[in-house]
């Protein structure tokens, strides 16, 4: 089941990156062993968000969310997608609801005050070339107050918090090839104000930071 509100298109640059913007929700049957496994390694979820878009492959924004007990996905696209397959094989009867997202892109101006939640993975290059998760709550807030002007917005370090933090080691198939994959997921909640809208338009649209196949990136946002 789907619920789909679409809106005419305008003409405001963040239609740049593509002539829509959707998000869209499905809530989590975590008594389906399909989506524990899926849960402890995001790949399952990254393939088969893909496969719910016609067309050439691009790499989506996605995000899983806890609220009140229950686990939802997140999915922001370019298209409306058909998550009826997805919904049936980690959700409940192929239920879900997607949104046009334009609106809230259209409300977006210099100076306001939001509400945001950002799941990232907050990490260093290293002299050496090794990348390393930032293990800390001081560095992972540190971490994205240093790309928050880059990214049309600015921050405080006593507007927002790190909630939730979580390591994943999971393994990922290409072709005939494996490799494993370890990655440190942190949420990040808090106020955040617009400095630059058109800057911040396009990160709501591209996310932030690495590892956004695996469901990192994804900020969202809602009146103070």
């Amino acid at each position: 089941m789907q619920r789909c509100i679409k809106r005419k298109p305008n003409t405001t640059s963040w239609r740049n990156w593509g002539d829509f913007m959707y998000l869209s929700r499905i809530e989590l049957n975590i008594e389906l062993r399909e989506t524990m496994k899926a849960l402890a390694s995001p790949s399952k979820f990254h393939g088969a968000i893909e496969g719910s878009f016609s067309g050439e492959r691009a790499r989506r924004l996605w995000r899983i969310d806890d609220l009140n007990g229950k686990k939802y996905i997140l999915v922001l696209s370019e298209a409306i997608p058909n998550l009826e397959h997805f919904a049936e094989q980690f959700g409940y009867s192929g239920k879900y609801e997607t949104k046009d997202y334009s609106a809230l892109l259209n409300r977006v101006s210099d100076n306001e005050k939001w509400r945001f939640r950002l799941t990232a993975n907050p990490t260093i290059s290293k002299s050496h070339g090794k990348i390393m998760a930032h293990i800390t709550p001081e560095y992972q807030k540190k971490w994205l107050m240093d790309r928050a002007e880059r990214c049309g917005f600015s921050l405080h370090d006593d507007t927002f918090q790190t909630v939730q933090s979580k390591w994943y080691n999971f393994s990922k198939k290409d072709g005939d090839k494996s490799a494993n994959i370890r990655l440190l997921s942190v949420t990040f909640e808090g106020v955040l104000t617009v400095t630059d809208a058109e800057k911040f338009k396009e990160t709501l649209c591209r996310g932030i930071g690495r590892e956004k196949a695996y469901g990192q990136g994804l900020l969202t946002i809602v009146r103070v």
